[in-house]
């Protein structure tokens, strides 16, 4: 991992290089996925099987589609009771969390003879996608809990989780565990474009949603794209990233733990240590070495340290958080003396992780807030997904009749002056 000053040229250069990675399409991804989406619209659950046929299992046939009530007992009885403990803990405080997000309908007067206000309404339907990972072998459970809870919590009446099955034509047992306890409806056995496909426009067994929410590959990122306007997404997420601003009492081994976090995760993940500690740089790096040869994804993460890891050594803190906020990351860690009190300088983040003893895996599992964050840059006007993703607002608006003659000459002056005169003969009828 390469040391810089910042700021300098060199630094400057390293900075847009990580900004500018973006998440990138060639034409040949949009007509692969646009030509899917159209075959899903066009033959349904036919075209679900011979997708999953040729990329995942030939043992799914429109008929095992959807996961059964048997196949659900099956794989709570399969778990272990570990795992089991884990996953309460972490459903029960997501859905605390995500309780505080939840907004009420409310009616006002704010004039004489004039109501309005905002009715809050769940979405009737809601897709979740969680990544097949390894053919199923690491099952991603984290993915169903982050899409599923804020769904439930806002009220959607049919959640439903779209997941590739293994070769056997199954669905890990993990994961339907996690589906049952956090409120998933139904799951069926696809995955990756023709999935957002199903979803988005509707077959014979998946139903048509208003919302789709959760991470994926190039193809499942693109999809969610293009029918978007169709349905909502929760956004366009790109690769994994984390930045982290440390000063010179901050753990070495700690700081170099968190950075290869997110290093594992891709080639294009970008993993930043920020700090004003030349001997902090150095230590960061001597133990970030020591580390990555033990991990079983030793290979991504050197790629994804080559390609996007840096650390950049500032003047103080102050600065370390204004580049910060140019680089509006993923994650982003301060483990620095009292971290609470630069919480009022940081103006981008997806979400901010505070101190020694919180890294990120904390909040990706089992804290509360959904690890379901903007990337690339995305943090400087979007927000993590939320029950607000799920959720849609109607304004209400009621006049008296003496209230409406007290405006009406107003409306009227507004709409001439916009050309719009059947909007002031509206007005004008009534008067």
């Amino acid at each position: 991992m390469k040391l810089y000053q910042y700021p300098s040229k060199d630094a400057e250069k390293r900075v847009n290089n990580t900004i500018q990675r973006g998440l990138g399409f060639s034409k040949q991804d949009y007509e692969m996925v646009e030509a899917c989406l159209k075959d899903v619209k066009t033959r349904g659950d036919e075209a679900l099987v011979e997708y999953t046929h040729k990329f995942d299992s030939k043992k799914i046939t429109i008929d095992a589609l959807k996961v059964t009530q048997k196949e659900f007992e099956i794989a709570l009885k399969s778990v272990d009771a570990s795992f089991l403990k884990a996953l309460e803990r972490s459903v029960n405080q997501l859905e605390y969390f995500h309780l505080k997000q939840k907004e009420n309908s409310w009616i006002d007067t704010p004039r004489n003879g004039v109501m309005v206000g905002q009715l809050v309404k769940p979405v009737s339907t809601a897709g979740v996608y969680a990544p097949g990972a390894k053919g199923g072998k690491t099952p991603l459970v984290s993915s169903v809990l982050m899409g599923g809870i804020p769904a439930k919590t806002a009220g959607v009446s049919s959640i439903n989780l779209m997941t590739p099955p293994m070769e056997n034509g199954k669905i890990n047992p993990h994961i339907l565990a996690a589906a049952k306890k956090s409120g998933i409806t139904s799951v069926f056995k696809a995955g990756s474009a023709w999935a957002i496909g199903a979803l988005a426009y509707g077959t014979k067994t998946v139903p048509k949603v208003d919302v789709i929410v959760g991470p994926g590959n190039i193809y499942v990122t693109l999809a969610k794209k293009m029918v978007a306007g169709i349905v909502g997404i929760d956004m366009i997420a790109g690769p994994s990233e984390i930045l982290i601003i440390a000063d010179k009492d901050a753990n070495p081994k700690f700081l170099a733990a968190d950075l290869l976090s997110q290093a594992e995760h891709d080639v294009m993940a970008s993993s930043i240590l920020v700090t004003d500690s030349e001997d902090q740089a150095k230590n960061t790096i001597a133990s970030l070495k020591q580390q990555i040869e033990k991990l079983s994804r030793k290979d991504i993460a050197k790629q994804s340290i080559k390609n996007f890891g840096a650390i950049m050594l500032v003047p103080d803190i102050e600065t370390g958080i204004e580049l910060s906020n140019r680089l509006a990351p993923e994650h982003l860690e301060l483990i620095v003396k009292d971290p609470f009190d630069y919480i009022d300088q940081i103006q981008n983040a997806g979400a901010l992780f505070l101190g020694p003893y919180t890294p990120e895996p904390m909040g990706d599992y089992i804290a509360g807030p959904n690890h379901v964050l903007p990337t690339a840059g995305t943090a400087r006007f979007s927000s993590a997904l939320s029950v607000d993703h799920f959720t849609k607002k109607t304004s209400l608006i009621h006049y008296s009749k003496n209230a409406f003659k007290k405006e009406a000459d107003d409306v009227i002056r507004l709409a001439e002056t916009e050309g719009l005169t059947a909007h002031a003969n509206c007005i004008k009828i009534r008067k």
